[in-house]
């Protein structure tokens, strides 16, 4: 019968214990509590919310918001387009990225520091939004998908970390036995390094992702016909079109009234409905995307 051993813990380490499990409880209250009054706000009464009375379960709970949100046939079209855009985005960013940052792994290719420098003096200064916008006319780029995402398609700060974990996780010794056997830089970039990054391949789609669902100035900027505009931009103009004018403040104060507890509702409604599709994805890629950035990111 085995004996369990247990390691006796003086006074002072159950004191620390208990202010490091105290901290802990605190930071999970101050990260959870937000989300949560989100939530509550949104399912509550227009009225209630206004007043102040929610902190943190719904209050008078109905579907007042969602129902405004999602009548709107602007929204389903807007999710329609983000998912493509986003969809789009991540895949030609991931490949765009990870093969740069295959090439700046290699240490016998001849431009890689002069390159590396180039790309990491964009990370501080870039053209401007104006420069941009002129080149994305003079290549009839503008209200297409293309000006969504060719301009960024390459990530600098990903591909540094894509590199570094290219060097540090991938044995050099692979790529020996490949050129041994024949074997081009392609093919050791699609049979070898491919099946391997799986970890840093989920951070960098990850990463797109995000950056792309969340996105709205680009369309705001580069997009001209409503039908084309993301679910990020849908949802900014709805807030606008629901804020109250204050010329028509004298005509129907009780209308404009409920536009304004109406508008307040629609902020967290669509926050939730904008923010569900990513909170349901990260959960499956979590493993993956800390595995890599932590790889990625220990050595330089």
């Amino acid at each position: 019968m085995n004996e369990k051993h247990y390691m006796k813990s003086s006074p002072a380490d159950r004191l620390f214990l208990g202010i490091v499990y105290l901290f802990l409880a605190l930071f999970v209250l101050v990260v959870l509590y937000p989300l949560i009054y989100v939530v509550s706000c949104s399912f509550s009464s227009p009225e209630d919310l206004v007043a102040g009375r929610v902190f943190l379960w719904p209050v008078n709970p109905g579907l007042q918001g969602y129902l405004a949100v999602f009548k709107d046939t602007r929204v389903w079209q807007g999710y329609g387009n983000t998912v493509i855009y986003t969809a789009a985005a991540t895949l030609i960013g991931t490949i765009v990225t990870f093969i740069g940052s295959f090439v700046l792994s290699r240490k016998e290719f001849p431009l890689r520091s002069f390159l590396t420098a180039v790309f990491t003096v964009t990370m501080f200064f870039g053209g401007g939004t104006v420069p941009t916008y002129l080149l994305l006319k003079q290549l009839h780029m503008l209200n297409t998908i293309w000006a969504l995402i060719l301009p960024g398609a390459f990530s600098v700060w990903l591909a540094i970390i894509g590199r570094t974990y290219i060097q540090s996780s991938i044995p050099e010794e692979l790529f020996e036995a490949t050129s041994l056997d024949g074997g081009s830089y392609i093919q050791y970039l699609l049979r070898i390094v491919l099946p391997l990054s799986k970890p840093i391949l989920a951070v960098l789609a990850l990463n797109f992702a995000l950056a792309n669902w969340n996105s709205y100035y680009s369309a705001l900027l580069y997009l001209n016909e409503s039908s084309k505009f993301p679910l990020q931009l849908i949802l900014r103009n709805i807030l606008l079109n629901n804020q109250t004018d204050i010329e028509d403040m004298g005509r129907d104060a009780l209308n404009i009234m409920n536009k304004q507890h109406l508008a307040e509702l629609l902020k967290y409604s669509l926050i939730v409905v904008s923010s569900v599709p990513l909170m349901i994805v990260y959960p499956f890629l979590q493993k993956y995307f800390i595995k890599g950035t932590m790889i990625g990111s220990i050595k330089g």
